[in-house]
């Protein structure tokens, strides 16, 4: 059975965090449905606006095998002060059979939803994300910066806009797609290579 996955959307969110998301996904095969909070059209942090696929509340979320929150502002925000976004990211922590994916400021939601506490992540690296977390294992910037994409048991986190395509490719292989292949169809893998031979 074709895998599901949630990508969460609230007006003021990042357009690459979710978009390319939404994106990779579909060339992987996956079942990937942009789902708001708000109306059809939503409105990005850079006034991109998209159509999403559907609304958070005529939809079965818990059907999908994984959710993602991508970042921006207020996009994040939205999603962190939205009950149902809130709910739904308990459930799926509680779930042995689920994913919850964050990415940059979008992780503020996993602290108000209580899934952080033991748990080895990161964030956009601001203090203003980074003390939320001081319950948490929390990857730094300046600890880890090759942890661009941090993963504990069903939680994955990354950092930021610059980070997506390796959280995406992370997200994909974690849910038995072929990463390496999209890696090496994108120039993912040709890119990596360049910038070490520049350094």
């Amino acid at each position: 059975m074709t895998k599901k996955v949630a990508v969460m959307l609230a007006d003021g969110f990042e357009e690459g965090e979710s978009l390319f998301v939404i994106d990779i996904f579909r060339r992987a095969g996956f079942k990937c449905d942009g789902i708001t909070i708000n109306e059809e059209v939503v409105r990005g942090a850079h006034d991109i606006r998209v159509f999403s696929d559907k609304h958070v509340d005529d939809v079965n979320v818990a059907d999908y095998d994984m959710i993602v929150l991508p970042g921006g502002q207020p996009g994040s925000d939205h999603l962190r002060d939205d009950e149902r976004v809130v709910r739904l990211v308990q459930d799926f922590a509680h779930d042995e059979s689920k994913y919850v994916a964050a990415i940059c400021a979008a992780t503020q939601v996993l602290a108000k939803a209580g899934i952080a506490e033991g748990k080895k992540l990161t964030s956009y690296p601001l203090d203003k994300y980074r003390n939320l977390f001081t319950n948490a294992n929390y990857i730094d910037d300046n600890t880890a910066m090759e942890e661009l994409v941090v993963v504990d048991g069903h939680l994955i986190t990354s950092r930021g806009p610059a980070s997506t395509l390796s959280f995406v490719y992370k997200l994909v292989e974690i849910l038995g797609g072929d990463a390496e292949k999209l890696k090496e169809m994108m120039q993912y893998n040709a890119l990596k290579q360049s910038i070490r031979a520049c350094q």
